[in-house]
């Protein structure tokens, strides 16, 4: 008897995925618990395993297709089937592809078959179908034969068409405004400077500025609840709990992985947390769930050079705090002029739910604390 391939549940947030690749063929034998295929969302790739042993029937959708929550993409046939030809099969299946180049392929709608490949017994590599599409693009380029300039045109992914609608929506649903403050770094390094070894003896991660920086968030979310809401319809939604986003960059984006309950964690707890998220960005393994709710978001641009910014909302939230580089600055203190270590800070906000008053004291919260660490522990 044979078994239904199914997309995963989507949550309500996501309507729909698309097919990134196939990792067997029809007539393959599957294990149970192997993984078949997998489905990226605007989110997150998904992994689809084989809930029993067998042989891989017809495929019913082929990378590159759209598919739906729940939705039946292939079966695994009883060991010994001689399975049906797929009708979704497409040269991509007929190929010898590593997962990577299969994901590639199917992002870029390029036919695996037209690409000379270079690798071990012809075998196509990535590197093989990005040469492919640098050639496409020159030779379908508009150039003029004096100046010999060409453009590339390369398909928007799924996540990058996803992100450039989201930006769209909040800039055009939302009342943003950006306020501005700058942080005298050198009391944080420091601390971070003196305790940083022993810190990661005791807790094996290193320290970081991130978790200060949820740290002072946190305290001034609860001094000013309206930053840490939401606007539902014609409601203000208050949070009572601090799920704080890190933007991470990833081979695939940016993406933003939520910190549950930051008010409860450590200094310890929140590298931790940071750093495994990090990895999970990197190999591409982040879930919905990592990425799910969230009622405040911190972004660091300094850790790409960026001096000064306005950092766009992450809907449904209200606000976003955005970080960046940390330059010696010559600053006045008490009457003399001394060079410091100075970040500078945007707090970007919709004016619907945050007032001014609010939104600019809310940033001087995070200042004093930052400056003044020993306020973060006595809570003044």
């Amino acid at each position: 008897m044979s078994v239904s391939i199914k997309v995963p549940v989507f949550p309500e947030s996501i309507s729909e995925g698309e097919i990134a690749a196939w990792h067997k063929k029809p007539g393959d034998s599957v294990s149970q618990g192997e993984v078949l295929l997998e489905v990226e969302t605007d989110k997150v790739v998904l992994e689809v395993q084989a809930t029993e042993s067998g042989v891989l029937g017809p495929l019913l959708k082929a990378p590159g297709d759209t598919v739906k929550s729940a939705e039946i993409v292939g079966s695994i046939e009883p060991q010994g089937a001689k399975p049906i030809a797929a009708p979704a099969q497409s040269s991509m299946e007929t190929i010898n592809l590593t997962p990577a180049v299969r994901r590639m392929v199917g992002e870029h709608e390029v036919d695996p078959q037209q690409i000379s490949g270079t690798g071990k017994s012809g075998r196509v590599t990535k590197e093989d179908v990005t040469q492919h599409l640098k050639a496409t693009a020159t030779s379908c380029a508009q150039a003029t034969p004096l100046s010999g300039r060409v453009d590339e045109r390369v398909p928007m992914t799924r996540l990058r068409k996803t992100i450039a609608q989201r930006l769209l929506d909040v800039q055009a649903h939302n009342a943003i405004l950006t306020t501005f403050n700058e942080v005298d770094m050198k009391p944080i390094m420091e601390i971070r400077k003196k305790y940083k070894d022993p810190f990661e003896k005791a807790h094996n991660t290193k320290l970081g500025f991130m978790s200060f920086f949820l740290k002072a968030s946190v305290e001034a979310l609860k001094r000013f609840p309206a930053v840490n809401g939401s606007i539902d319809g014609t409601d203000l939604v208050y949070h009572g709990y601090y799920d704080v986003g890190v933007a991470v960059s990833s081979p695939r984006g940016l993406v933003v992985p939520v910190l549950r309950n930051v008010d409860q964690m450590s200094l310890a707890d929140i590298e931790r947390a940071i750093a495994a998220f990090a990895l999970k960005a990197r190999e591409g393994s982040l879930t919905i769930e990592d990425m799910q709710g969230g009622t405040f978001t911190v972004t660091n641009g300094g850790i790409f050079g960026s001096m000064l910014s306005t950092p766009i909302l992450n809907a449904p939230q209200s606000a976003i705090l955005g970080m960046h580089n940390i330059v010696e600055r010559p600053v006045a203190i008490d009457g003399e002029v001394v060079i410091r270590p100075i970040m500078y800070l945007a707090l970007s906000y919709d004016h619907r739910m945050i007032d001014g008053r609010d939104s600019v004291s809310f940033l001087k919260t995070i200042k004093d604390l930052l400056e003044d660490p020993a306020r973060m522990l006595l809570g003044v």
